[in-house]
């Protein structure tokens, strides 16, 4: 694969939130809020680069038993560096973005690429992947937040908005809002991709937007 196809596929074909449906608990709970979207995706950005790049780098040493705990540990190094940043120079954001910033860790789109695909590629490409993955996680993160915050809160990026500021849709602000726009959203992107459901025959490794980049793929049975 290309390396500009390695940037580009996470932001619309294979997005890690619309398409790959993962790190949806950090994207419904910070996305009340643009300016707090765009700092976590952000950190989630930083981490997704240098993680996978060293994790590529590391692929042939870590021993492949004990590979997922090595991932957490140098993932956690990754986050830990990312909260004294903002705890120092963006100590609001910090706050606002509470348990949702060491969560990082665990973040099932930054372990899945390191899985997927660090551990099966080179450095640069790696690099690549993380930041395609990490711009289409903090544009999700931004549209979400930006519908919920104008039309619930009637402001954007704490700018109040005529009209709007007054007439809020409150249930945007909440959970129940949330999962609607992101049904909303996984649904309009199913329709820009012209995909549909998937035969029982085509369930498995076949019908995911990453079997191209799986190592598995092609070795699963029923």
């Amino acid at each position: 694969m290309s390396k500009l196809s390695n940037l580009t596929r996470g932001i619309l074909r294979e997005n890690p939130v619309l398409v790959l449906v993962l790190g949806t608990c950090p994207t419904l709970a910070v996305s009340t809020q643009a300016s707090n979207a765009v700092g976590m995706g952000l950190a989630a950005t930083f981490v997704l680069i240098c993680s996978n790049a060293v994790i590529s780098a590391l692929r042939n040493i870590i021993p492949d038993k004990v590979r997922i705990p090595c991932y957490i540990v140098l993932i956690a190094g990754f986050v830990t560096v990312v909260q004294m940043v903002l705890e120092a120079y963006a100590h609001s954001l910090f706050e606002a973005l509470g348990i949702y910033l060491p969560l990082i860790v665990v973040n099932c789109i930054i372990l899945g690429r390191a899985e997927m695909f660090a551990n099966k590629n080179r450095v640069i490409d790696s690099a690549l992947d993380g930041l395609g993955m990490g711009i289409g996680f903090t544009l999700t993160l931004l549209v979400m937040a930006s519908i919920r915050e104008v039309l619930g809160s009637g402001t954007w990026f704490g700018i109040a908005i005529p009209w709007l500021s007054d007439n809020g849709i409150s249930v945007l602000t909440m959970a129940p809002g949330g999962f609607i726009v992101f049904g909303c959203l996984i649904a309009l992107v199913n329709k820009i991709l012209g995909r549909k459901q998937s035969p029982a025959d085509e369930s498995y490794c076949a019908g995911c937007p990453s079997a191209d980049t799986c190592g598995r793929f092609g070795k699963e049975v029923r």
